[in-house]
């Protein structure tokens, strides 16, 4: 009997850990490419209807919410010059998911050229178009270093 509990737990932990190394890889892949300005990478990952927010928080504590259309952030990534160099640190993964749609939580922190320019939350919403992870939604907290 113990066997058969054994068993039965590797399988279904199993395709748990598979299915969130499958939502993280999208994640990762987003990442890649804003980090290396590679704009075909990002949008392997990306649903054509992305949408877009922010929440900014100013210097005085005022937060705003500002919503950005794919095609404009696609732009805005691709004209960074070679020169800059951006990278945002990932802190941490925090993967939900139901059947074909995910959520992930992620701390960030955002370098320019080496220097910390903000930081604060990423929220991802995925969706399994045919047994691949699209991101469909993303809004982050960005708060000033």
């Amino acid at each position: 009997m113990r066997k058969i509990f054994l068993l039965v737990f590797v399988l279904c932990t199993t395709g748990l850990f598979a299915q969130d190394k499958e939502i993280k890889k999208a994640i990762d892949v987003f990442f890649e490419g804003l980090n290396s300005k590679d704009v075909t990478k990002i949008q392997s990952v990306c649903d054509e209807g992305l949408k877009l927010q922010s929440v900014n928080q100013n210097d005085k504590g005022e937060v705003s919410l500002t919503t950005d259309e794919a095609a404009k952030f696609f732009a805005a990534i691709a004209a960074v010059p070679n020169a800059i160099k951006l990278e945002e640190k990932l802190l941490e993964y925090k993967i939900q998911y139901d059947g074909a749609m995910a959520h992930v939580w992620t701390p960030y922190e955002f370098y320019v050229d080496g220097k910390l320019s903000h930081k604060g939350v990423n929220s991802f919403q995925l969706f399994n178009d045919n047994g691949v992870w699209k991101i469909v939604y993303i809004i982050d907290t960005r708060k000033r270093a």
